[in-house]
């Protein structure tokens, strides 16, 4: 029998059933030898979500296996954290977590074929063991997360050894992380209706955007950049706003900085307005771990009745606590100064005797991001440029001229000069492609 109970650090597993199921039928073939029917039930429930659980992971080949991989690398405990992005150390931990691989290791082995003797199976089990998806499913994990986990799980059944089992976890660890912050790039918050803590929950599909994809505002990418490698490089970094018209690439640039930074542990987290009041909940939550994280305000902008932005303050510089040094916040915004200002700030003396300080209060937000980053529309010449930019990598053939006359009319008719109106254009030229 498989000794799980026995295990130190990987016990508890969020999604155990499947394993738990499995183990309490092995426990009923073993104690009932001629009563099969006793233990079916389970074992076929077995069957039933490891099959789910391929759909909906993309998973092949041994599920059984891919199952206990899932497991193990989203199992967050004092172990793999501390192997995520620095690699194995020293000390006890290690003969521990030797001890509950050795454990893992033999689970692997489980023999799936004699249960078709044992059950009176024709093929399932063997379907089970040697299992084929549909192409394109599994959208829970991007391609390459999906792809190594299956790769993973052939390595860690043909290892002969605990320690070579070992040495596969601790380098998977390290190069892709544990549980859902290392398996993905970006989060959002939730609330769940049984739980009034707030939990960091996966976005599957983010936007595959590249900073080569942007063209233009090369001054202002650069500062991004050398600001988030700054960040990664445990040198001093600072909080960013980017601010400018619509349609210039505040968001999108972000979205590349992740693409770019993922693999050095770059995660992104975004967060809205109202949600402000979790943020406390969420540093702590993410503080101690060896990624490095941005919180992402998108379209930040506060009217003058909302009063979230005096929270946000204290959140960013201002609280006794000291900002975590693997978090930083960025925020995209249309107004330089975030929130909204009135004349009457300035000149109605008879709603407020001290009107300089009530300035002052609204502008201190923006003092706090040590970084502002602008994206203007673009002239002509560059709108035209980023046409034809954009049509050339799309390989769209059309002679320039033409290119370009349809390009103007379309930015008078769809939002004027803009990064994105441009790729609107490109879009709508290659939906009209045969």
């Amino acid at each position: 029998m498989f000794h799980v109970e026995e295990c130190i650090l990987y016990q508890n597993f969020e999604q155990g059933d499947i394993l738990n199921d499995m183990l309490e039928a092995l426990s009923i073939c073993c104690q009932e030898p001629d009563n099969p029917q006793k233990s079916a039930p389970l074992f076929y429930r077995c069957m039933n979500g490891l099959v789910e659980m391929a759909n909906t992971y993309g998973f092949t080949g041994n599920l059984w296996n891919n199952y206990l991989t899932y497991l193990l690398v989203n199992h967050e405990n004092a172990f793999s954290t501390s192997c995520e992005i620095i690699g194995p150390g020293q000390g006890s931990l290690n003969h521990l977590a030797l001890h509950d691989f050795g454990i893992f290791k033999d689970l692997f082995h489980l023999d799936f074929s004699a249960f078709e003797s044992f059950y009176g199976t024709r093929s399932c089990c063997r379907l089970i063991s040697h299992y084929e998806n549909t192409p394109g499913s599994g959208k829970q994990f991007n391609e390459r997360i999906k792809n190594r986990l299956c790769t993973l799980s052939r390595l860690l059944a043909s290892a002969e050894t605990a320690e070579e089992f070992m040495e596969h976890m601790t380098g998977f660890y390290k190069d892709f992380g544990v549980g859902k912050l290392g398996l993905h790039k970006a989060f959002r918050l939730e609330h769940r209706s049984t739980d009034d803590r707030v939990r960091i929950v996966p976005i599957t599909r983010i936007a595959h955007v590249h900073l080569d994809d942007l063209v233009g505002y090369e001054i202002a990418k650069k500062k991004l950049i050398d600001n988030t490698e700054a960040f990664l490089n445990n040198k001093p970094a600072n909080n960013c706003l980017l601010f400018g018209d619509a349609g210039t690439g505040k968001s999108s640039s972000i979205k590349a900085i992740l693409n770019q930074y993922y693999d050095q542990g770059l995660r992104i987290i975004e967060v809205y307005k109202h949600q402000f009041g979790d943020l406390n909940d969420v540093i702590a939550q993410i503080k101690n771990r060896h990624y490095k994280f941005i919180i992402y305000m998108d379209d930040l902008s506060f009217e003058d009745f909302e009063i979230e932005y005096k929270y946000l303050k204290a959140v960013i510089e201002g609280g006794l606590e000291r900002k975590p040094d693997n978090i930083l916040i960025y925020a995209t915004s249309n107004r330089r100064h975030l929130v909204r200002e009135r004349y009457s700030d300035k000149e109605d003396r008879n709603d407020d005797l001290h009107t300089n300080d009530t300035v002052q209060e609204k502008l201190s937000l923006v003092s706090r991001f040590g970084v502002t980053i602008y994206f203007g529309s673009p002239e002509k010449k560059e709108f035209q440029e980023i046409v034809l930019t954009l049509a050339r990598r799309h390989h769209i053939v059309m002679e320039e001229n033409e290119l370009l006359q349809k390009a103007n009319a379309w930015e008078l008719q769809h939002g004027g000069l803009s990064g994105r109106t441009a790729q609107q254009f490109i879009d709508y030229l290659l939906g009209q492609q045969q």
